[in-house]
């Protein structure tokens, strides 16, 4: 941020494949000046996807950025830099991790197809980030574009709050004054001015009271110079004390080029220099180079300063963390349902592969990526992503590959308490970690409490064991699946004055959750999905027995004028093809939207096993016994004899 008269802006274009998004930005970027004449993704030259891959393919994979500056009525000026972010469902992570950054967002609608499935759940994704958002009508040139009807649906399906902008201008105030209290004030005492009515705008669409709608045609050039003056009109004025704060950042991108790892980050407080260091979740890291990004372009600039977005190098990070001040992670909410495994071909060796695969989940960290028993697999979000993914692996490793069918990502979790015991004490090492897992409520993940009596176990110690608990997925012992829905309490622990290190608790910390889990009720967890189905009337029943076939829980039918609307649940198993079958009962016709909902007990744990082959007691990787030490040399005890072998005196709680 040069200036106090310098607004930034992290503006994202979201929609539904095919409503014209990419087509958007290129003349966003041509009307600002940045480009002479705008590409298009069915040619294969848009700026923004420049990307082999997705010009081979025509459609947006990865969320690259451009930057620009838009002058506003008030002698301000607003710097924007714009996301174009992938409009397909398979690349919904690359997608919502440029929503954690975004200040503003445009979501496209296609004003002659209307509100399609995945727009709803864009919007429902905007909403739940409290993302300020402007809607674009595009395609109003086409043949049955109707504004006013796709108007009421999306108030019916996205906002009773979407207004249209171009509206009466009477009727258009006394839209904004509703929607705003101190507007209101103003409003009815008839001396409310223009810059009232924006600023009453902009707190409404901050309190997300308020989605203003626009029209036009990107591919006519209609409508975009409009939108320009709405977004620089609407876009709110940052906190200036921002800059005086300690430094603070969200990494949201990582990327590989030629040989250097680049991490995309948006400055949240305070500035940063080149060569400076910044706090990361691995420690203190040296910043060696800054760049601001144009596309593919990377220009190296001397500072990052708050609500702006720039390249480091230097940096470990993984999207998703914070940096500086702040340090942390961001819960993924986003979680891949399926997994493939990932077989190489002409004489690649695994340990490569994987090697790839690890650089490839630095940058895309849904991958989830898993080697176990000889088996390479990832997390998948579609088919389209696997034929990306392989495409991928070739073009920057040249590692050809093949896939095998796509398989439920299973959760484990427990259905009563059980203690476990990790002693980790080779030579010269000693850590003693007693642990009690006990059911967590659903949705809760690994949670983490401290138990243990006073003045047993030195702060430091307890604090390292609660870190080790949440820093990694923990794998489960039916079938490897990550465990969920655990709090995980410390009531015992024994350290040495002088030969216990950090990584010493690591161990014990692993080892006592993994000898729990052996003792442990264990249950098999599979993913449900939710999922809205609109559709004609006339296919009502066949789309019913279809779903109750696949074991669906439905709710009961809601009738609009012209469609059905119909919700419920199913395991992600049953429904991940489901959508193709519904696309051809309906003649292409019907909208479909599907979220993960919730992991629930496998109806089939006991074959499930069986079919996935893991055993826990083969999986090196992930001990339950530990390691005592006698006559100084260290030792193996099995799982089942460890507690005999303990040195810590317990009494267990109920």
């Amino acid at each position: 941020m040069g200036t106090q008269a310098e607004i930034p802006l992290c503006l994202g274009l979201v929609a539904h494949v095919d409503a014209g998004k990419t087509t958007l930005s290129e003349q966003l970027l041509v009307h600002s000046g940045v480009l002479r004449r705008g590409g298009r993704v069915d040619h294969g030259d848009a700026f923004m996807d420049g990307h082999a891959l997705e010009r081979a393919r025509g459609i947006t994979i990865f969320c690259e950025q451009a930057s620009f500056d838009l002058p506003r009525g008030d002698g301000r000026t607003v710097h924007v830099t714009l996301m174009d972010t992938p409009g397909h469902v398979d690349f919904s992570g690359e997608m919502e991790r440029a929503l954690s950054v975004l200040d503003m967002a445009v979501l496209i609608v296609s004003c002659a197809e209307g509100v399609q499935s995945h727009t709803v759940t864009l919007m429902r994704l905007l909403k739940a980030r409290s993302i300020p958002t402007l809607i674009f009508l595009n395609k109003t040139d086409r043949e049955g574009a109707d504004v006013p009807r796709v108007m009421e649906q999306m108030r019916r399906l996205l906002s009773e709050d979407c207004v249209l902008m171009t509206q009466d201008k009477a009727l258009l105030r006394e839209e904004l004054a509703a929607r705003d209290e101190e507007l209101m004030e103003r409003h009815l005492e008839e001396n409310a001015q223009r810059g009232d009515y924006l600023a009453g705008a902009r707190r409404a669409m901050q309190a997300g009271l308020l989605y203003p709608v626009l029209s036009g045609s990107a591919l006519m050039d209609t409508g975009v110079d409009t939108l320009m003056q709405a977004v620089a009109a609407l876009a709110q004025e940052p906190d200036a004390a921002r800059l005086d704060a300690p430094f603070a950042a969200k990494v949201y991108r990582v990327a590989h080029r030629d040989g250097m790892r680049y991490c995309y980050v948006k400055a949240i407080a305070g500035r940063l220099h080149a060569r400076e260091t910044a706090q990361t979740l691995a420690g203190e890291e040296k910043v060696n180079a800054i760049f601001h990004p144009q596309g593919a372009k990377l220009t190296v600039i001397p500072e990052l300063c708050a609500g702006e977005t720039a390249v480091l190098t230097g940096l470990s990070c993984r999207p998703g963390e914070y940096i500086g001040a702040d340090v942390g992670r961001e819960n993924q909410a986003l979680v891949p349902l399926m997994s493939v495994d990932v077989q190489p071909e002409q004489g690649l060796e695994n340990t490569k592969l994987l090697a790839h695969l690890r650089e490839l989940e630095e940058e895309d960290p849904l991958l989830s990526v898993r080697a176990e028993q000889g088996r390479v697999s990832v997390g998948i979000m579609g088919a389209v992503q696997i034929e990306v993914l392989g495409s991928v692996l070739f073009s920057r490793f040249g590692d050809r590959v093949s896939f095998l069918p796509p398989k439920v990502m299973y959760r484990e979790t427990i259905a009563a308490p059980a203690v476990g015991i990790g002693h980790y004490e080779p030579l010269r090492h000693y850590a003693e970690a007693w642990l009690r897992l006990v059911p967590g409520e659903p949705g809760c993940g690994v949670t983490f409490a401290d138990r243990t009596p006073p003045n047993q176990l030195a702060l430091n110690w307890r604090r390292l064991i609660a870190q080790h608990v949440g820093e990694r997925e923990h794998p489960g012992v039916l079938t490897g699946s990550p465990l969920t829905d655990v709090r995980v309490e410390l009531i015992a622990g024994r350290a040495h004055l002088k030969h216990t290190e950090g990584g010493d608790f690591r161990e014990a910390t692993y080892r006592a959750i993994r000898n729990a889990l052996m003792q442990a009720e264990n249950v098999l967890l599979e993913p449900v999905v939710r999922f809205e189905l609109a559709f004609a009337p006339d296919v009502l029943s066949r789309v019913t027995g279809e779903l109750i076939r696949l074991g669906a829980e439905l709710d009961a039918p809601d009738y609009g004028e012209d469609e059905v609307r119909l919700c419920g649940s199913c395991t992600a198993a049953q429904f991940w093809d489901y959508p193709q079958q519904f696309a051809a009962t309906t003649r292409g016709h019907g909208r479909s939207s599907t979220r993960f909902d919730r992991y629930a007990p496998c109806k089939n744990q006991d074959a499930a096993v069986r079919e996935m082959g893991y055993s826990a007691l083969a999986d090196e990787r992930n001990p339950a016994g530990s390691v005592f030490c006698s006559h100084g040399a260290g030792y193996y005890v099995p799982w089942d004899e460890v507690r005999s072998h303990a040195h810590c005196e317990v009494e267990e709680p109920c």
